[in-house]
């Protein structure tokens, strides 16, 4: 029996090994031998001319001559299955290895991004779109992050849409015009960062939750860590975006939460973790579930917790002046009857207090003793600041004035159910398009809680998962400066025309309650696309026929991997026919450079990328001597 087949005997007996339908997971084994897993060198010992062909030994020690087995593998074209025949016809190998068999930086990207593969079989029939797992070299990836052309830019005002001239700063040299950023959102915030970095206040995302219905449907072994993939990477990137004293708040559903908690530990530090804020997102119930689900999580993390450690005033809500009367006609305004308990000190525990309505003596708890804050509490004494209740004749409790609640803010709880739901989110979406243009949007009373919380007027706000827009439209009716990101076609069709209907003084959301009048401006750009343009055409083509002819124009004007021989790729056409509408799909992606997506700044004046004049000089203003 040959050495090839006696192997592949041997490794079918590990379930682990093997796909439903029989088939040998190859990529697994070669990942395992490049490992030096245990289980494959347990299994591969027990037959004994494996064993006496890939391991040594050497002073009374066994050892895997890993080597020689991966050259072995390779070789035997170990992973030659009809697809990957194809793939090597046409030179879609760098050094002589299968690109899955290449042992480099892997950059895993979910389906906004369209270059996940991820070897699945079962889950990807259920899907449409097409996933690619790109293998990069770290100098490729290096490449693929730089800061990118726009194109497309537009102003928006109230006397509508023109041409953008020139982008707005302060005297720091800051944009402080709104954006909205049309494009990949990993790529955008890495576009961002030159002009950005340690300048946003407040990050707010609602990424896909991993339900099984947003995009995330992968076999049970790949879904978690792809999913974590893609946030891990914009979430560290868009840490270098906040400003010291930044925060971030992150939506999630209980499927991910506790993923994302570990993820983002490790990101912005446990140490730097503030609270999970619960909102009651819903207030009806689901009659079939097991328990109806009701609220979601809000991750919050600060970039510098110690900011807030030292400057407890911030990050406080608004006081409403709920409960603030003045019965006795002071002259200092309204007040409240508050509990001693300021910073833990109690006078009211420490010293003897007589109420003088009733004569009763409030006397410390036992085994308390005099504290050094006498001196505070005879000036409370003095102030008239210590009460009886309102009829007085309760315990003693200290007057709070309004004007110092005002001052000093209200301290917010981990649970909101107090707000708006989805419901309002959607039923204010529809109010504006006379139709359901998204589903489950958040409602603006939100977005007004945690700007409140974390911002001032003029702060800025990145949301790179924008969605519906309900996020910019919120600070943009609150003063504040948005960053709003999203590659999907509706952020032109629902989150411009929200926004445009906004600066127009629509009267949804908060309008109302922040007295909303209109007015402001927003610019809308978009990175340019390069080879994400034949990606698109390549995921909505219905038939061969119609790839055959993005082929032709993927030869005349696409970046193709540099290791792809056309001559060969058109020889061996008939064997392209033959394949599968998918697998051709997979091809014409592969074939792609994947660092050429979008056009790289570096790249604005190559006459390859075809530049116009507009896009030269709206991307040379934003990038402003950065």
């Amino acid at each position: 029996m040959k050495l090839y087949t006696r192997l592949e005997q041997e490794l079918k007996k590990e379930p682990n090994f093997v796909t439903d339908n029989g088939e040998l997971k190859k990529w697994v084994v070669l990942n395992k031998a490049q490992n030096f897993d245990e289980e494959l060198i347990r299994l591969m010992l027990k037959e004994p001319t494996i064993k006496e062909t890939f391991f040594k030994e050497i002073a009374g020690v066994t050892v895997f001559n890993q080597n020689l087995f991966v050259q072995f593998l390779e070789q035997k074209n170990y992973l030659n299955d009809s697809y990957t025949q194809y793939k090597n016809k046409v030179g879609l190998t760098i050094d002589n290895k299968f690109l899955k068999q290449r042992n480099e930086v892997a950059l895993v990207w979910p389906f906004k991004d369209c270059i996940l593969e991820g070897g699945q079989s079962r889950e990807e029939d259920k899907r449409e779109e097409i996933f690619f797992n790109e293998i990069l070299a770290q100098d490729e990836i290096t490449q693929l992050l730089e800061p990118k052309v726009l194109t497309n830019a537009k102003r928006y005002a109230t006397d509508g849409a023109c041409s953008v001239s020139t982008f707005n700063r302060n005297e720091q040299g800051i944009i402080t015009d709104n954006l909205i950023i049309k494009g990949n959102n990993l790529l955008a915030l890495h576009t961002l960062k030159k002009e950005f970095a340690g300048k946003v206040k407040l990050i707010y995302i609602d990424p896909p939750y991993n339900t099984g219905n947003d995009g995330f449907k992968y076999n049970d072994s790949f879904n978690h860590s792809t999913w974590l993939t893609f946030i891990y990477n914009r979430l560290k990137i868009a840490r270098e975006l906040m400003s010291n004293d930044g925060s971030i708040f992150i939506s999630i559903d209980d499927r991910e939460f506790a993923h994302l908690k570990l993820i983002a530990d490790e990101i912005f530090s446990s140490d730097n973790f503030l609270n999970d804020v619960i909102w009651n997102s819903t207030k009806s119930v689901t009659n079939t579930a097991i328990i109806s689900v009701s609220h979601n999580h809000t991750l919050v993390y600060f970039k510098n917790k110690n900011y807030f450690i030292e400057n407890r005033t911030e990050f406080r809500l608004k006081e409403n002046g709920e409960g603030f009367d003045n019965p006795d006609n002071d002259p200092r305004g309204p007040w409240k009857a508050d509990p001693f308990q300021v910073g833990g000190w109690r006078p009211n525990q420490q010293y003897e207090i007589t109420n003088p309505n009733t004569g009763i003596v409030y006397k410390p708890n036992s085994g308390c003793s005099w504290k050094n804050d006498f001196e505070k509490f005879q000036e409370l004494l003095n102030q008239n600041r210590i009460v009886f209740g309102v009829s007085g004749d309760a315990g003693p409790q200290r007057k709070r004035f309004l004007s110092e609640a005002l001052e000093r803010g209200k301290v917010a709880k981990t649970i909101w159910d107090d707000i708006g739901t989805t419901t309002n989110g959607t039923q204010h979406l529809k109010s504006l398009f006379q139709n359901t243009v998204f589903p489950n949007p958040k409602p603006e009373s939100l977005i007004e809680r945690i700007i409140q919380l974390a911002t001032n007027e003029k702060d800025i706000v990145l949301d790179y998962h924008l969605g519906s827009g309900t996020t910019a439209t919120t600070v943009h009716k609150m003063n504040r400066q948005y960053i709003g990101v999203e590659q999907m076609d509706y952020v032109e069709t629902v989150a411009v025309e929200r926004l445009k209907k906004v600066i127009e003084g629509e009267q949804g959301g908060i309008s109302k309650s922040v007295n909303w009048q209109g007015g402001g401006s927003f610019i809308y750009f978009e990175l340019k696309k390069y080879n994400q343009t034949f990606i698109e055409q390549i995921e909505e083509a219905k038939d061969s026929e119609t790839l055959l002819q993005i082929w032709e124009q993927m030869k005349a004007k696409s970046f193709l991997n540099y290791n792809v021989d056309i001559k060969k790729q058109d020889e061996h056409i008939n064997e392209f026919k033959a394949l599968s509408l998918a697998e051709q799909k997979q091809h014409l992606c592969e074939i792609l450079d994947k660092n050429q997506l979008y056009v790289n700044l570096s790249s604005l004046n190559d006459a390859d990328f075809a530049c116009t004049e507009e896009e030269k000089r709206v991307t040379k203003d934003f990038y402003e001597n950065k």
